[in-house]
């Protein structure tokens, strides 16, 4: 008899009003990413949203339909689901006021679509485990709207842990930049950009980058 533990797997539905793009979504995601549903307009993700009770909904910001809220009145429509099913909104927008609008709403999250299937898959299997998840580059627009609750007093203590460049190499990445740009904006080599985030990893006992945006996210110090 088999002693491996299943591969736990997480319902989605996808909700934008591109066909296409849910297509090449669907393809694009991991095996352990099932589909329980897809849904064009407001109207029909409030719909498909309820019947299905999904993990994650992967949602777009702007939708046709409904009284022109788009995302956001898909998330007030499922209010009642908030605590069970989590949101991840999709979005090719970057703007400000559609990140607060949706997270104000609701949303566990809010990623571009310009990153990867793997990318993807991964912001679901963090949003359905109850984290939240942004691109870097809009961590900033959240920090504003939300601010940051982590004493001032906590924060120093850490921070004097890592020296001048290793802080400078730690704001740049928790924004989003790649190595190769940190190392073009601080004029030094890719190595040694990755030597400074292997020390300040270790320094504030963090595993990734991802959860070093979060660290930073949480201290209001991008």
């Amino acid at each position: 008899m088999s002693t491996e533990n299943p591969v736990k797997t997480y319902r989605v539905v996808l909700v934008d009003d591109h066909a296409i793009f849910r297509s090449g979504l669907r393809a694009d995601l991991a095996h352990d990413i099932e589909i329980a549903g897809e849904a064009g307009t407001v109207e029909e993700a409030i719909k498909v949203i309820h019947e299905q009770q999904p993990d994650v909904v992967l949602l777009d910001v702007h939708l046709p339909g409904g009284r022109g809220g788009g995302g956001a009145e898909v998330l007030k429509g499922c209010t009642g689901l908030l605590g069970s099913t989590r949101f991840l909104a999709l979005s090719v927008s970057d703007a400000a006021q559609d990140v607060v609008t949706v997270i104000r709403s609701g949303a566990r999250g809010y990623v571009t679509k310009s990153i990867s299937g793997a990318e993807i898959s991964d912001a679901v299997r963090r949003v359905a485990g109850g984290d939240a998840v942004f691109s870097p580059r809009l961590a900033g627009f959240v920090l504003d709207a939300f601010g940051s609750s982590t004493p001032v007093a906590e924060i120093d203590e850490e921070l004097d842990l890592l020296s001048d460049r290793e802080l400078q190499v730690m704001r740049l990445i928790a924004r989003g930049y790649s190595y190769k740009e940190v190392a073009k904006e601080l004029f030094i080599s890719v190595k040694t950009v990755e030597s400074h985030v292997s020390n300040v990893l270790r320094k504030l006992q963090l595993s990734n980058r991802h959860e070093l945006t979060r660290w930073a996210v949480d201290r209001k110090i991008l």
